[in-house]
Formats: C-alpha cells, sequence, structure tokens
C-alpha cells in the first residue's frame, strides 16, 4: 500500500463524539513515549501529522487522520505517565474504553512496546481487555533502530514470552530506518481490500 493523502480530522474528548459513520479504523495505542505520533507520521510521510513530543502523554485526546479517503488512523492517549493527574488518567482511560467498545468499523488496534523495555502491566492490562472484547489487535514493537539488527528477534521472541502472545503478532518497527513500515502497511492494505 502506498499512502498518498494523509490528513488530521478532529479530535474528541467525550465519549458522545465518538465518530460512527462508515468508515474503516486503525487505531494506535501504548505506553507514552513509545513513539506512537512518530509512528503515524513515519507511516503518513509526513512529518507533523500526528504531533511529537519530548514530554510524555501529550496526546490527551482521541485523534482522527483520513488516509488515502478511504480509512482512518486513530490516535489513541498514551497510557502510564505518572506526572498527570489521576483524575485525568482516569478521564482518558474511560475516553479510551469507550472508544474501543463503541467505534463500529474499527479492524484493528496496534499496540505498541519499546523493544528496550520490558512490556508493564499496563501493556498486559491493554491486552487482556482486547481479549476479553474480541477486538483484533497486533503488537507494533518500536525503536528496534536502537538495538543491533540481530538482537531483534531475539526481542520480540521476549515481548511475546511476556505478552503470551504468538511471535508473528509482533511487528519490529523503526520510525527512523522505516524498518517494519512495509509489513505495517501491508497488513492494513489487506483488511482495507476486505471491506
Amino acid at each position: 500500500m502506498k499512502i498518498t493523502s494523509a490528513r488530521y480530522l478532529t479530535s474528541v474528548v467525550k465519549a458522545s463524539d465518538i465518530l460512527k459513520d462508515e468508515m474503516i479504523e486503525f487505531a494506535f495505542v501504548g505506553r507514552s513515549n513509545v513513539g506512537k505520533s512518530s509512528l503515524i507520521n513515519c507511516l503518513c510521510c509526513k512529518k507533523n501529522l500526528a504531533k511529537t513530543s519530548s514530554t510524555p502523554g501529550l496526546t490527551k485526546m482521541v485523534n482522527y487522520f483520513v488516509i488515502n479517503e478511504s480509512f482512518r488512523i486513530v490516535d489513541l492517549p498514551g497510557y502510564g505517565y505518572a506526572k498527570t493527574g489521576q483524575k485525568h488518567i482516569a478521564n482518558w482511560a474511560h475516553l479510551m474504553e469507550d472508544y474501543l467498545l463503541q467505534s463500529p468499523n474499527l479492524k484493528t488496534v496496534f499496540v505498541l512496546v519499546d523493544c528496550r523495555i520490558k512490556p508493564s502491566e499496563l501493556d498486559k492490562m491493554m491486552l487482556e481487555f482486547l481479549n476479553n472484547y474480541q477486538i483484533p489487535y497486533m503488537v507494533v514493537m518500536t525503536k528496534v533502530d536502537k538495538l543491533a539488527k540481530s538482537k531483534v528477534p531475539q526481542a520480540a521472541s521476549a515481548v511475546a514470552k511476556e505478552l503470551g502472545i504468538r511471535r508473528e503478532m509482533i511487528i519490529p518497527f523503526s520510525s527512523e530506518s522505516s524498518v517494519g513500515k512495509e509489513s505495517l502497511l501491508q497488513y492494513i492494505e489487506t483488511l482495507v481490500e476486505e471491506n
């Protein structure tokens, strides 16, 4: 798949504003500072489509982007950044849950984990939630450019074991070198064509 157009559509902060039209969606979620915005920008070949920041936890809304005028990428709030007040964390968690349960055309959730950091309890809880509600997902292991090439398969196997999933459910990815970009786009293309 080639992404020829990508545009920001809207951001929502409450469940009642979650989009429920016919367009299919792919959501991206992960702990704060896992490289979610960089991944979205890399996929779409647009430097500032999703806002990146050196401050973790900047995404506080559900952000929608229209891709090739045929599907949407949805950037969900990052989780696990403690500097934010508990009330805000609870609000984001509810908003994320509402999005995941109320979006009729959500095809896959891409759960991002950093290849250098052991998956957290929050990552495990996210997968448990998706499994419970039978929401399809894949795990994207980010920042693989920080590892020696020979260490990437080993890291992917360790993440799979930690999360209790099959190794095939992990896509190693780097926003810096574009490793994994083709695999991710191919996966999305298959589901777009099925629709």
